[in-house]
């Protein structure tokens, strides 16, 4: 199998800075570029070297939810990871197009993370590791945000890790609220890798994050909720099948610097507001499934983490038909491969 491959998703032309600057970084380190498309994508797009996978070529690639996914949606992502997953590659890196990658981007990755083991269960605020600010990830639990202080660690130990969050320097990713009360720009300092095992849980995003084949099924980002909350929720439902299988999250110090894209700041306060009310009580239904351990029942977790969303009306009823697309179109892989 090949090594490494990164996904984004675009609206922007391909002389985008960023988009520029990814390009480069992965032709010079021999990593393949994978784009996803929307229909605001402008035309001509083009990038040499990378994959571009427009709407018209979205149509014809041999995925059932290629057919189904919503336009508009920053769920096109997920045939960003299908098209990586069926170019045979074991590492997906994902970042957007406004995180403009740092030397230390391009580090080679290993599923076998040396890190500090978070002793506390619960809601962790790992940003409390990388900074003295009061400062919390996008989609942290609200009400634990003023009770959480930086936890205790185990002594460093090198633990299996299949999902690896990478933080961003300059714009980090935090919420409306933050940005609505606090100064920016956010610079996080150097700390050993932070791990979270079974029980401990933070949000984390699609904007800086590696993803190892045994969590592939995990990238799947749902459609039918709100645009801020796409990766959270998704974050929350791989972590908890993370917690299934004894596996374990990791936490790395700033390998990006974010330029973010202009964004207004009440839209996204209205996009978040589900999340301000719902993650704390999201994360408890979830903790309470009954889920089996081993890669070989990780469909039917996500499933059943799924369904437990649609049921409690976080995620709509056509959610669940998308879902089924994409494990097919895993199942359809690994029996190709």
């Amino acid at each position: 199998m090949k090594k490494y491959c990164l996904v984004i998703t675009t609206i922007h032309d391909s002389s985008n800075e960023v988009l520029q600057y990814i390009h480069q970084g992965c032709k010079a380190h021999q990593i393949e570029l994978i784009i996803a498309g929307d229909k605001k994508t402008p035309g001509g797009f083009k990038l040499s070297n990378s994959s571009y996978l427009s709407v018209a070529a979205q149509k014809k690639l041999p995925f059932t939810i290629s057919k189904k996914l919503p336009y508009h949606a920053y769920s096109r992502k997920n045939l960003g990871y299908l098209q990586a997953i069926k170019n045979g590659y074991e590492v997906i890196i994902e970042t957007d197009d406004d995180n403009l990658p740092l030397a230390e981007f391009w580090d080679p990755r290993n599923k076998q993370v040396k890190g500090l083991p978070v002793e506390q269960k619960g809601w962790v605020n790992v940003y409390r590791f990388f900074s003295d600010l009061d400062i919390w990830p996008r989609g942290f639990n609200l009400q634990e945000v003023n009770t959480t202080n930086k936890p205790k660690t185990g002594t460093a130990k090198s633990i299996f890790c299949p999902i690896q969050q990478s933080l961003a320097n300059e714009n980090p990713d935090v919420d409306a609220i933050y940005r609505l009360t606090r100064p920016l720009p956010v610079y996080f300092k150097s700390h050993p890798s932070v791990i979270l095992k079974k029980g401990s849980i933070c949000p984390f995003n699609s904007q800086n994050t590696t993803w190892f084949k045994e969590a592939f099924p995990l990238l799947y980002l749902p459609s039918y909720c709100e645009f801020r909350m796409t990766d959270i929720w998704r974050s929350f439902v791989a972590q908890r099948i993370l917690w299934a299988n004894d596996w374990a999250l990791s936490f790395h110090t700033a390998s990006v610097n974010q330029k973010r894209n202009p964004h207004n700041l009440f839209q996204d306060f209205e996009e978040e507001s589900g999340g301000y009310v719902y993650n704390g009580l999201m994360v408890q239904e979830l903790s309470e499934l009954n889920l089996k351990k081993g890669e070989q029942h990780i469909p039917d977790n996500l499933r059943l983490c799924y369904k437990l969303l649609v049921e409690k009306g976080y995620l709509k009823k056509k959610e669940l038909p998308l879902l089924d697309c994409w494990l097919t179109d895993l199942e359809g892989l690994r029996n190709s491969g």
